[in-house]
């Protein structure tokens, strides 16, 4: 029996591989859909970039796949879950070849759905402050009678910054290309770079994003070309090219890899028990996350709440229809600001304010040059927070119920 596990551990191993894509075709099949390009990129990346290397992944590896799967397994997590699964794809590739690429590594993570999310979570504040940068350096130039979150006001005329401004794609992109650049680099020096290297340069590519979103937006004001059109969309490519493409392509030149190819090592013994342990946590994993969640979104809910006349949108929203409001109960994982952007709502402000003595947030937004005020906040154990990580936290600790309760209505 040895033998022959020793004879075809690798046919095994990707049988089993396949039966988790298998099991987990929905989860798989909506990362995909979400960042096809960049997961088939970074994946591709590690057979093409990967390097034999004496530092011993294995455990390292099994530990961060340990915690994506532990925090999927309490918060019913699916896009930390399918992460959990590509890096289990390089975790395979590595243990049968001994080589590993970095750089992968942050493209996995990078294109993976935790990232979009964190990323969506920042982009408000991101847009806003940018923007005030913006009016700070205009202000000298031009005449601008004020500034409202992403709206500017020049000359009794107001001027929305769009969604686009925020830069995610390009983001990604530029970081995407970084890796390519880097991962040629070494090919062609037959030389790698280290951490510390790759670091610095994903540093500066993220300085160079802002610095490229910044100008865009100078640059859409001053042509007064904020609806979505050739022009506008030009002037994000010829920034993009400009302020993060070239200087890219300049400052990698000053980046030389350094670490020497390991000569004739061989790829060691396939480790058993890393490895088993890994596929055991992913099974476990998948079998637990199929399961129809019981969230409890309406448990202890405060009466002034009439849910007699709420609907379900889905198991995950609570709808409740008022004269005055509209109010929606969720599960943490429904950003407001995600679900009024999808929706067609322009994102004007959004800040935390204090009411009733507690910290809640609140949204100023706009649709069809009607305004609205939405408030919004996490109620754990009837008590109000602002903070997702926290009370993320909260559920990975206690495994109690968390709510997402947001209530809007048509400004004054």
């Amino acid at each position: 029996m040895k033998n022959f596990f020793d004879q075809h551990k690798k046919a095994i191993i990707v049988f089993i591989l396949v039966c988790l894509l298998a099991i987990n075709y929905t989860i798989v099949l909506n990362g995909l859909d979400s960042n096809l390009v960049g997961v088939v990129f970074s994946i591709a990346l590690f057979l093409i970039g990967g390097r034999k290397t004496s530092l011993n992944l294995n455990y390292p590896l099994l530990g961060l796949i340990f915690l994506l799967e532990f925090i999927s397994f309490r918060l019913h997590t699916k896009s930390l879950h399918f992460l959990a699964l590509s890096l289990f794809i390089c975790f395979a590739y590595y243990s049968f070849t001994r080589k590993f690429s970095f750089i992968a590594l942050i493209c996995v993570i990078l294109f993976s759905s935790l990232f979009n999310t964190f990323f969506d979570y920042l982009t408000i504040e991101i847009k806003q402050t940018l923007c005030y940068s913006v009016y700070l350096t205009l202000q000298h130039f031009i005449s601008i009678d004020k500034i409202e979150g992403v709206n500017f006001y020049i000359n009794n005329a107001k001027i929305t910054i769009d969604t686009a401004c925020m830069g995610l794609s390009m983001f990604k992109t530029g970081l995407l290309i970084g890796a390519f650049l880097m991962t040629l680099e070494e090919r062609k020096q037959q030389k790698y770079f280290n951490i510390k290297q790759i670091f610095i340069f994903c540093m500066l590519l993220i300085s160079l994003n802002i610095v490229s979103n910044y100008f865009r937006i100078i640059t859409l004001i001053l042509f007064n070309c904020t609806e979505e059109n050739i022009l506008h969309h030009g002037i994000g490519l010829i920034c993009f090219m400009v302020y993060q493409i070239a200087p890219m392509l300049f400052l990698i030149r000053f980046f030389k890899p350094k670490q020497e190819a390991i000569a004739n090592e061989k790829s060691g013994s396939f480790k058993v028990i890393p490895i088993t342990i890994g596929i055991m946590m992913l099974f476990i994993t998948s079998l637990e996350i199929k399961k129809e969640p019981d969230y409890k979104l309406l448990d202890h809910l405060n009466p002034a709440y009439k849910i007699h006349n709420g609907t379900w949108v889905n198991n995950e929203v609570f709808k409740i229809v008022t004269p005055q409001k509209l109010i929606y109960i969720k599960t943490p994982a429904h950003n407001p600001l995600i679900c009024w952007t999808g929706n067609g709502y322009k994102i004007i402000e959004s800040k935390v304010i204090k009411k009733n003595n507690e910290e809640i947030c609140f949204v100023k937004m706009e649709k069809n040059n009607v305004q609205y005020f939405s408030y919004w906040w996490y109620e754990y154990n009837n008590k109000k927070y602002t903070s997702l990580i926290d009370v993320l936290l909260m559920k990975l600790i206690y495994n109690k119920s968390i709510r997402l309760i947001n209530e809007t209505s048509k400004a004054p």
